[in-house]
């Protein structure tokens, strides 16, 4: 899975490197430990006018179904199995219809000893500064504001996840999706939304290339958060 993750970049990089072009919402703050619950920035496309828009948006990390009652069923769905998302009622129709990258420098990740300790890892890639974690958003309306209310649509998010392979696989079993740059389009572009291409899509992204190592157990609380968490352990 992914509960952790590092975007301390500042949005003018972000708006380059994913070559968007506008900024919706308040982007959050620099940060080394990004957990579920919390805003995140991410990249999707849209149609405008038959010309393709790419944006950044701000999202609450932990994707609340159009259909959920309440908000707190984001907090289970911060993850979603890339294996299942085109058929899972919480995922299918973002699937289709709502796919976006979320921007990241590197997420942790805690491997189980067989003495029942976890041992933190932070994993990143030693050629690019930024990752981009496949991603689902949603819209969610708030029965409890009214209908012209601005704040009555939540924006939020999931990482997809899948089987880690090679170095990655002996921290832990589940690894984010990570989209190369040249498929950006590829996931992103809102004319897709047929199931056996996204299907496609999913099933020609490579695994990626990341290094795991060691940090110390001050990422465990969220209350922790600067460069120091990067450091490796002694």
């Amino acid at each position: 899975m992914c509960g952790r993750y590092v975007m301390s970049k500042a949005t003018g990089d972000l708006l380059a490197h994913f070559e968007a072009k506008e900024v919706e919402g308040s982007p959050p703050p620099p940060s080394w430990n990004v957990a579920p619950t919390q805003d995140v920035p991410i990249i999707a496309e849209r149609l405008d006018e038959d010309a393709v828009e790419r944006r950044l948006l701000i999202a609450r990390w932990g994707l609340v179904p159009s259909w959920a009652k309440e908000v707190k069923i984001g907090s289970k769905l911060i993850n979603a199995r890339s294996e299942s998302i085109l058929d899972k009622p919480a995922f299918r129709k973002a699937a289709v219809k709502r796919r976006a990258l979320i921007p990241a420098e590197g997420y942790y990740e805690w491997q189980k000893t067989p003495d029942g300790k976890k041992i933190p890892h932070y994993l990143h890639s030693e050629k690019n500064e930024l990752l981009a974690f496949a991603g689902l958003y949603e819209f969610w309306p708030d029965p409890s504001l009214p209908v012209d209310d601005p704040r009555r649509w939540l924006l939020s998010c999931t990482v997809l996840t899948t089987t880690a392979h090679d170095s990655l696989g002996h921290v832990h079993d589940r690894a984010p999706v990570i989209i190369p740059p040249a498929m950006f389009h590829a996931w992103l572009n809102p004319a897709t939304t047929d199931k056996t291409a996204v299907q496609e899509i999913l099933d020609a992204i490579p695994e990626p290339v990341l290094t795991p190592r060691v940090v110390t157990d001050r990422v465990n609380s969220v209350r922790n958060n600067g460069p120091e968490l990067l450091e490796p352990a002694t």
